[in-house]
C-alpha cells in the first residue's frame, strides 16, 4: 500500500461484523482462563495481553499503522515525544556510557540529554552537523552507544545529513537514532538513508489538532545488536527470567526489550482514548502534509522580500544552506515550520507577535491552525547563551507554525502585524 491508502487502513483489519473504526478498549486489565496462563504471559507479554501499562488494543493498531509508515518492525507509542526520546536511549545506553548528538535539536531535549541524563551517568557529546568525519569520528568512545540527530531541527530548521551520520555511526558500530517529528513519514523515511531507530513527537504534525500529546519509538530491525557493543540485548536479561532479546526475537529485540523492560518499569504508555485520537489525526497526514508544505513555501517567500526580516529559515527555499539537503531527504518538502529573525531583536519581535490576530501565540507548533512562538524566551528559555547560538536560536528569531487556513488569510495576517513593527 502506498502511504495515503497506509493512514486509512494499516494496524486494523475488522474481520466480518466487527467495528470499521478503530475501537477503544477502555480497559486496564485483561482476563485469562487460568493461572498458567497468566504465568506464561509474565514470562513473555508478547503472548497475550496482559495490563494497558504494556500495552494495549487501541494503542497497538496506531502503533502498527506507524511502523507500516516507517516501513519498520515494529513499534511502541509514549505518553510524549520526550518520553520517547529517553526510552530510546535508555534501552542501549547506561550510567557510563556515552553518546553524540547533533547541537541543532530541539531545546527540551538538550535539557534532557545535558542535564537529565548526566545526572543517570550518561555523557552526551555535542558536535556541530556541518563538522568534517573526521571531527566527528573524534568524539566517538569505546563507551558510545548512539548517534542522535532531528530530521528537520526545531527550531533551527536545519535539515539533517542522514545517511552520513548514518555511515559514520556504523563504522563506529553503535546506531543512528532520528527524532523525525517535523518530517512525518510521509515527508521523510528515515530508514531507507540508514536509520536504525526513529522517534516522533506524535502531538505534532501526526496529530495535528493539538488535542493530546504523544510519543513513538520505531524500530527498523536493521541494527546487528549482536556486534560485541550491546550485551544487554544478547546476554540473560535477570528481571525477566533470563531471556536473551537478540536470541528470541531477532530482528524485533530493540523493541520488544524496549517494551517489556523500560515501559513495565516506566509506565510512560498512552491511554487508549489518546491513541484513539493519534489515530484520527494519522488518517489525515498525508493529505494535510503537502498542503503545509504549500502554504509554507508561499509564506517562506513573502518573508524573504521582506524588508523587516534580517533573515528567514526554511530549506524548501533555493537560498537556504540546507536546499540540497532538503532535496535529498524530502523531495524538497519542508512542512510548514519557518524561522526567521526580525529586525530589532527580541523587542520588535514580540511586538510583531503581539499584534498577530489569526496566528495564535502559543507554546505549540505543527498543528492545523498557524501559531507563532519565540523560542529565547519560551521553549528554549532554560538554554544558556552559547547553547542558543549552537542551536541556531537568534534573540529576535520566530518560529513561525503555517496552518491550514486559506493562504490569503495568512498572509494578510503578516502583513498588518508587520505595520506595528
Amino acid at each position: 500500500m502506498k502511504d495515503e491508502t497506509k493512514v486509512l487502513h494499516a494496524g486494523y483489519t475488522p474481520k466480518n461484523t466487527e467495528p470499521r473504526v478503530v475501537p477503544i478498549v477502555q480497559s486496564t486489565t485483561y482476563v485469562f482462563d487460568n493461572t498458567e496462563e497468566v504465568a506464561a504471559v509474565f514470562d513473555d507479554p508478547t503472548k497475550a495481553l496482559i495490563y494497558s501499562r504494556f500495552a494495549n488494543p487501541t494503542v497497538m493498531a496506531v502503533e502498527e499503522k506507524i511502523a507500516a509508515l516507517e516501513g519498520g518492525v515494529g513499534a511502541m507509542c509514549t505518553s510524549s515525544g520526550q518520553a520517547a526520546n529517553l526510552l530510546a536511549i535508555l534501552n542501549i545506553a547506561q550510567a557510563g556510557d556515552s553518546i553524540i548528538s547533533t547541537a541543532e535539536i530541539y531545546g527540551g531535549t538538550v535539557n534532557l540529554f545535558s542535564y537529565t541524563f548526566k545526572k543517570l551517568g550518561i555523557e552526551c557529546i555535542f558536535v556541530d552537523k556541518n563538522s568534517t568525519d573526521e571531527e566527528i569520528s573524534a568524539q566517538f568512545k569505546p563507551n558510545t552507544k548512539a548517534v542522535f540527530g532531528e530530521t528537520i531541527a526545531n527550531p533551527a530548521l536545519t535539515v539533517f545529513d542522514i545517511e552520513r551520520f548514518a555511515k559514520l555511526a556504523h563504522a563506529h558500530g553503535v546506531p543512528l537514532i532520528v527524532d523525525s517529528t517535523f518530517a512525518t513519514p510521509i515527508l521523510c523515511k528515515p530508514f531507507e538513508w540508514g536509520a536504525d531507530i526513529v522517534t516522533h513527537s506524535t502531538t505534532k504534525y501526526m496529530d495535528g489538532h493539538a488535542v493530546q500529546g504523544g510519543g513513538v519509538i520505531v524500530d527498523s530491525g536493521n541494527f546487528d545488536w549482536s556486534n560485541g557493543n550491546f550485551p544487554e540485548l544478547v546476554e540473560p536479561d535477570e528481571s525477566y527470567h533470563g531471556i536473551s532479546y537478540v536470541e528470541t526475537y531477532g530482528k524485533m529485540a530493540y523493541i520488544i526489550k524496549a517494551r517489556m523492560q523500560l515501559m513495565r518499569d516506566f509506565g510512560v504508555y498512552p491511554a487508549a482514548h489518546s491513541a484513539f485520537l493519534l489515530n484520527l489525526g494519522l488518517e489525515t497526514l498525508a493529505v494535510r502534509m503537502p498542503r503545509y508544505c504549500e502554504n509554507a513555501m508561499v509564506v517562506a517567500k513573502y518573508l524573504e522580500a521582506n524588508e523587516k526580516v534580517e533573515s528567514v529559515r526554511y530549506p524548501g527555499l533555493p537560498g537556504d544552506e540546507d536546499y540540497e539537503l532538503c532535496q535529498k531527504y524530502l523531495n524538497g518538502h519542508a512542512s510548514g515550520v519557518i524561522s526567521f529573525v526580525i529586525k530589532g531583536g527580541k523587542a520588535a519581535a514580540m511586538r510583531f507577535m503581539n499584534s498577530l490576530k489569526l496566528a495564535s501565540n502559543e507554546v505549540h507548533v505543527a498543528d492545523i491552525r498557524t501559531c507563532v512562538l519565540h523560542p529565547a524566551s519560551e521553549t528554549h528559555r532554560q538554554l544558556t547563551d552559547e547553547q542558543l547560538v549552537a542551536a541556531g536560536i537568534d534573540a529576535g528569531m520566530v518560529r513561525f507554525s503555517v496552518g491550514l487556513e486559506n493562504i490569503d488569510d495568512i498572509l494578510d495576517d503578516l502583513k498588518q502585524a508587520f505595520e506595528q513593527v
